[in-house]
């Protein structure tokens, strides 16, 4: 039987870029940053969690070069197929500290049936929401 989650992964375009908003801007924390000489493995959690959200570069050794370009563009489309969700206690402070930062707002803070969220893309198109869950 499966007991949990630890790892999920989004194509990021530039690993540097990527650290700079997923901690800088969104304030998770750097939880690997290794060189595996193929790739760099970069993961980021939310302080105190354990699963990780590994910041994917598209290529080797995963894809051929033809393969990533390809999903390069997707996910300057909004279409690379990567999404997350975050919780917070407070969106609308949260939604503020955001827009004031500049981040891509693609939905404001809106009710909905399973609580208030709302919705951003990071620098490279993936989508991000964020929201309080009702229990």
């Amino acid at each position: 039987m499966l007991t949990r989650n630890n790892l999920s992964s989004i194509f990021v375009l530039d690993q540097a870029q990527a650290l700079d908003f997923y901690v800088g801007v969104l304030g998770l924390e750097v939880s690997a940053d290794q060189d595996f000489g193929a790739m760099r493995w970069l993961s980021v959690r939310v302080p105190g969690d354990r699963k990780e959200i590994l910041l994917e570069r598209p290529g080797s050794p995963a894809l051929d070069e033809a393969t990533a370009e390809q999903v390069r563009d997707l996910v300057t489309k909004g279409a690379g197929g990567g999404w997350l969700a975050f919780t917070t206690d407070d969106v609308t402070g949260t939604y503020e500290r955001l827009r004031d930062a500049g981040v891509d707002i693609t939905q404001e803070p809106t009710e909905q049936p399973y609580g208030t969220d709302f919705a951003i893309r990071d620098p490279f198109g993936n989508h991000i929401r964020i929201g309080d869950l009702r229990e």
